[in-house]
């Protein structure tokens, strides 16, 4: 019986990979994997496990998503493992949550196996934490991808009054409509946001600004990136431990 494993990769660093997931791409018969998924991972496969790139990035994909779930559930039909490897987790707005129901309908056994989210981890290494006793004691997680056009927004914008942490996912090109929002339901244009791109890497990329400087300040930062807003980015000097470790 064939089973797929919806495989949370982690944030970038190789290291952060759990160790269930790493028995899983030991064991696999194919590898169906993304753009955020470190490719080094795919050396710890065993000989002889084939490899599908669907990677996906902004204004281009290889493959829609629909097409996605078709194929991880073909190879299902051919392999006993199949290892769906996802940047992150995969059910942290990496459409994991789509591809299992689609696996459920045909009737193939999965299971889910979290990453650690660069929600969190990023942040981490950019000496940020997401909460703080007397700063912030909470903190949300937001799709940055939402295009402009859409007519009615699911964002619940009312809901960011508080000090509480925003993390805004794959919202850099977005930016300028994100800071622009967040000013006008209140929020000090001095109020300290940080773009995190490559996150966890040693490619990882800091800036730290304000909403009304930060578009500019980030405007040459590569993707993948991310955008941290919260009175808990002033905590970067101080905590600011990933860059120049040995």
């Amino acid at each position: 019986m064939s089973r797929v494993y919806l495989t949370g990769a982690g944030p970038g660093d190789i290291e952060l990979l759990t160790i269930k997931a790493l028995r899983v791409i030991k064991e696999a018969d194919v590898i169906i994997y993304d753009r955020l998924a470190n490719p080094d991972i795919l050396e710890e496969a065993k000989s002889g496990c084939e490899f599908v790139y669907v990677g996906k990035e902004d204004g281009r994909h290889i493959m829609p998503q629909d097409d996605i779930n078709e194929v991880i559930y073909q190879n299902a039909l051919k392999h006993k493992c199949v290892v769906r490897l996802k940047g992150g987790d995969p059910f942290v707005f990496g459409r994991g949550g789509e591809e299992a129901l689609y696996l459920l309908e045909k009737g193939i056994k999965f299971d889910v196996i979290p990453g650690i989210t660069s929600a969190i981890s990023a942040p981490a290494y950019a000496g940020i934490p997401v909460t703080h006793r007397g700063v912030s004691v909470s903190f949300r997680v937001v799709t940055g991808h939402e295009s402009p056009n859409k007519k009615v927004s699911q964002i619940p914008w009312e809901n960011f009054k508080s000090d509480d942490t925003i993390v805004f996912l794959m919202g850099l090109h977005n930016l300028p409509r994100i800071s622009k929002k967040l000013i006008e339901l209140g929020k000090a244009p001095n109020y300290p946001v940080a773009v995190i791109s490559k996150g966890t890497t040693k490619d990882q990329v800091v800036v730290v600004g304000t909403l009304e400087n930060i578009v500019k300040k980030s405007k040459d930062v590569p993707t993948p990136a991310l955008i941290v807003v919260g009175r808990v980015v002033e905590l970067r000097d101080q905590l600011k431990w990933f860059e120049g470790n040995d």
